[in-house]
């Protein structure tokens, strides 16, 4: 087979192939790696099928490397793994599986090569490298997957139906592959997902998540989505953001769909950033607009508040899918209750209090938000995409001169509350943050200037108005 191998992938399929003669084991490269190299695409990784035990095997190819990589077996599933050369190398005995109704762990026995190409999930993921020493370098392909490699179609092996009712989760599978080669799923593959898009339910929703996050990451995360939608998956793995989707008319008055707009933002910050977390934030920015929708007399369809709503539902919705709760939520949060505010001050005459208080609110993440905000004009009038990106290049440009002047990304006051309760005697209370925020804004308002001096003096005054002494 005239594949392209690094230096590092020869000499690890060579000591392959070595150990495996050596064993008197027929051996093969299989799945993503024979895809990938027959693509041209980047590989990290390799997996090798073994007519016998993939952990003996395993032993022996650890055996010839220096220094002798550590190799991580699990006996009830007759797999290895080792880790050489900067490269993962599974191993594996070619097997049959038997599925039972309820569940994706499948009945294993020992198979044949053929038995282990059955079992694959897609023709493209089926094809094998001989790594014997009769036919060396054979591709063994009994589904024709370079032929769908090269016409671009996601087709399963055997009968679809028996393919994802065995394995829900190669339905998803269909779907990101044919989002990240930006393939097609051949049309009697796609009905089989519709059709069996309910036995998703038996999948972890670990396993889900991993999947969308990957769907997310492509380089156009629309298709996946799409293909979600129009499968019906998503309204079981995400119905909140099937709930975006139509547009309603009143009095000949509608509004976009927000599904295939948050399609559309999620593309565009996709093109321009590929932070994961920056890409949930595109997902997320408009999730509130169901349930803030209303029409208005006069005014029409409004969403009054829908950032501050998302905010609220961003923690929920990452711990339904299991997704981290830590900074990485805070900063999806922060960027959907904010999303609105540089477009606000697009609109008017843009004072250093209102600059101040954006850029004291985003602090860190106050490029990622510009960018989610550029990534929300998705009109179809060239014009007026212009005349929003000129004006957030206004907003850029002022939030530069005021950050440059008053130092206001990540500040803090000048007094904090430890100090004002020492100051003024007092105990954890209401009080301490009255006068706290009092200070806060003070400064962000440009009352006072941000120095220690003028906040002391700001602080008397205002605790003398609240009946405090010092």
């Amino acid at each position: 087979m005239d594949i392209q191998l690094s230096d590092q992938e020869r000499e690890m399929i060579n000591k392959v192939a070595a150990a495996a003669q050596e064993l008197e084991m027929e051996s093969y490269l299989v799945g993503g790696f024979v895809r990938d190299k027959l693509l041209n695409r980047p590989t990290k990784d390799a997996d090798i099928v073994t007519i016998g035990d993939g952990i003996e095997l395993a032993k022996a190819v650890a055996a010839k490397c220096v220094p002798a990589p550590q190799v991580n077996y699990f006996k009830n599933f007759g797999t290895a793994h080792i880790h050489t050369a900067g490269f993962d190398v599974e191993f594996v005995g070619a097997r049959k599986e038997s599925y039972q109704r309820n569940s994706r762990k499948p009945q294993v026995s020992p198979g044949t090569l053929e038995d282990d190409q059955n079992r694959r999930d897609f023709t493209i993921n089926a094809m094998a490298i001989s790594l014997n020493k009769q036919g060396y370098g054979r591709l063994v392909d009994p589904f024709n997957g370079q032929q769908h490699l090269e016409e671009k179609i996601i087709i399963t092996p055997l009968e679809p139906d028996q393919t994802f009712s065995d394995d829900p989760l190669r339905m998803l599978r269909a779907i990101r592959f044919a989002t990240q080669l930006n393939f097609t799923i051949a049309p009697e593959t796609l009905a089989s997902i519709t059709r069996n898009k309910d036995r998703i339910r038996i999948i972890s929703q670990e396993r889900i998540t991993d999947e969308l996050n990957k769907i997310i990451r492509a380089p156009k995360p629309s298709i996946g989505f799409d293909l979600l939608y129009k499968t019906g998956l998503l309204r079981i793995i995400f119905p909140k953001m099937v709930e975006l989707a139509g547009a309603e008319f009143k009095e000949g008055i509608g509004h976009k769909d927000n599904f295939y707009h948050t399609l559309q933002v999620l593309d565009n910050i996709s093109a321009a950033s590929d932070d994961l977390w920056l890409r949930w934030a595109a997902i997320l920015h408009d999730i509130a607009k169901p349930a803030t929708k209303r029409f208005e007399e006069g005014t029409g369809w409004t969403f009054h508040g829908h950032e501050v709503v998302g905010g609220r539902m961003v923690p929920k919705i990452f711990a339904q899918f299991k997704l981290p709760q830590h900074e990485k939520m805070r900063f999806v949060k922060k960027l959907v209750e904010l999303h609105l505010r540089p477009i606000s001050l697009s609109k008017e005459d843009i004072t250093d209090s209102a600059i101040r208080r954006l850029l004291f609110d985003a602090g860190e993440d106050f490029d990622a938000l510009m960018l989610l905000c550029e990534a929300d004009i998705t009109s179809k009038n060239k014009k007026k995409v212009q005349r929003f990106l000129d004006n957030f290049k206004l907003v850029r440009e002022r939030c530069k001169e005021v950050e440059e002047k008053d130092q206001i990304r990540n500040w803090q006051p000048p007094i904090d509350g430890i100090e004002i309760m020492q100051l003024f005697n007092l105990p954890p209370s209401k009080p301490v943050g009255i006068l706290k925020d009092a200070l806060k804004d003070a400064i962000l308002d440009g009352e006072i200037p941000n120095t220690r001096e003028a906040g002391l003096e700001f602080l008397k005054k205002k605790a003398m108005e609240l009946g405090v002494q010092s």
